[in-house]
């Protein structure tokens, strides 16, 4: 049984979250393979709200296993309090949750650190969320990280020589800081990790292929924020990308199933970097206060603009998506035109293509539709959708040739709509 990933097309904060626990019933593992306290996954139902920072989304349906991969960075205080929330709620994860010895531990210093390297940045700043991701895994590109698997073999000494390293490099900087009170509490939140079972993750994710287990991989933030194939620099610091799955588990290439692509039906972005498509008004309001477009983790607005099928082409074609879903449709119910970007002007040139950059000589080229002028978040079936919506969807998977196999009219779980269902 093959692997299948699920994983955002856009700037993150597609929806992935609740995605994952619609399909969950359908798999036997859960598995986050990349990123770390930086991502916020929203999970609604029964009237309850959660938001999963590095524990997969998986974790609220019956017996799945849940592995926190060697790819994900590990905050202990976020993880601490994640569980603390959930176990208070009445979710016991112990038989749940597994985490890899080879995931690297995000240090206090490695916080100082990032804030430290964004305000240097100055008025270039990456809009970094200041979690400490891209410092913890420069340590671990650098070789001089630490992992999950060294809490068991002399922690203490290993912990020392590197706050030591990162203290002497923020001093070199010349950023204030304190330490008082952030190792206690730090070293106290390790004791959590130690209360759930450690695995060689890689030899296990591939005994669960032999025992065609079904497994779906989760990602975290999305493709444009990939380290390779995003907008960079304004990027994370991890692959994002169906690729990460190989190395953020230890997946062969050969073990890749099916590939869902989400995307939201207008595009949002969080933090600095270009956005072709932002709108800046009325419209873009719009989005933000319908949607409530607010980053689950930052708290931040978020940027809103319309979809951008030139990004999202990129997109499918680096990840090899073979299906799409289509999240908060109906944020988009009160529009009398809806637009789709098809192309970019670039100091006059016209790009169908994503460039090497994109920059703010960027003029979107766009494609107007109708818009349908009906409330869907109480629709239950695809019959019920309005013809206008209907040709939205006809245009989109035209362009993007492949199929929206899923679309999303409310957070809620329940406002999850299947298409194809008859093939």
């Amino acid at each position: 049984m093959k692997v299948d990933v699920l994983l955002g097309l856009q700037w993150g904060d597609e929806g992935k979250g609740k995605v994952i626990d619609v399909l969950t019933p359908n798999y036997d593992v859960i598995a986050r393979f990349q990123g770390g306290p930086n991502a916020g996954h929203t999970l609604e139902f029964d009237g309850k709200k959660f938001v999963l920072h590095t524990i997969p989304s998986g974790i609220f349906q019956g017996d799945k296993i849940n592995i926190i991969g060697n790819g994900v960075v590990i905050d202990p205080i976020v993880l601490k309090n994640e569980i603390e929330k959930l176990e208070k709620a009445g979710y016991d994860l112990s038989q749940k949750l597994v985490i890899s010895k080879k995931a690297h531990l995000i240090l206090p210093t490695h916080r100082l650190i990032d804030a430290a390297q964004e305000a240097q940045k100055g008025d270039a700043k990456i809009g970094s969320t200041l979690k400490g991701i891209g410092p913890t895994y420069a340590d671990k590109i650098s070789r001089t990280g630490l992992r999950v698997g060294d809490l068991l073999h002399n922690f203490t000494e290993k912990y020392a020589k590197k706050i030591a390293d990162h203290t002497r490099l923020l001093d070199q900087m010349g950023f204030s800081y304190s330490l008082d009170g952030l190792e206690d509490e730090w070293m106290e939140a390790t004791k959590t990790l130690l209360r759930f079972q450690l695995i060689d993750s890689e030899h296990v994710v591939n005994e669960l292929i032999a025992d065609n287990k079904r497994i779906l991989a989760e990602g975290a933030q999305g493709t444009m924020l990939d380290i390779e194939f995003g907008s960079y620099p304004f990027v994370t610091s991890s692959n994002t990308v169906s690729a990460g799955v190989c190395t953020g588990l230890g997946v062969p290439p050969t073990q890749i199933g099916e590939v869902y692509g989400i995307m939201k039906a207008y595009c949002t972005r969080v933090g600095s970097g270009p956005f072709p498509t932002e709108l800046f008004n009325e419209e873009g309001e719009e989005m933000r206060k319908k949607g409530n477009e607010f980053g689950s983790t930052t708290g931040r607005a978020r940027r809103c603009g319309w979809i951008d099928l030139v990004a999202l082409k990129y997109a499918i074609m680096i990840n090899g998506v073979t299906q799409l879903i289509m999240m908060k449709s109906d944020v988009l119910d009160q529009f009398d035109v809806i637009k789709a970007c098809v192309g970019y002007k670039i100091d006059g040139e016209e790009y169908d293509y994503f460039p090497y950059e994109i920059n703010t000589n960027l003029e979107p080229m766009y494609v107007e539709l109708p818009g349908w002028k009906t409330d869907m978040s109480k629709m239950q079936k695809e019959s019920q959708f309005p013809q206008a919506f209907n040709d939205y969807l006809d245009f989109l998977e035209d362009e993007l040739e492949v199929p929206i196999r899923i679309v999303s009219v409310g957070p809620d779980r329940e406002q999850t709509i299947l298409r194809y269902i008859n093939e």
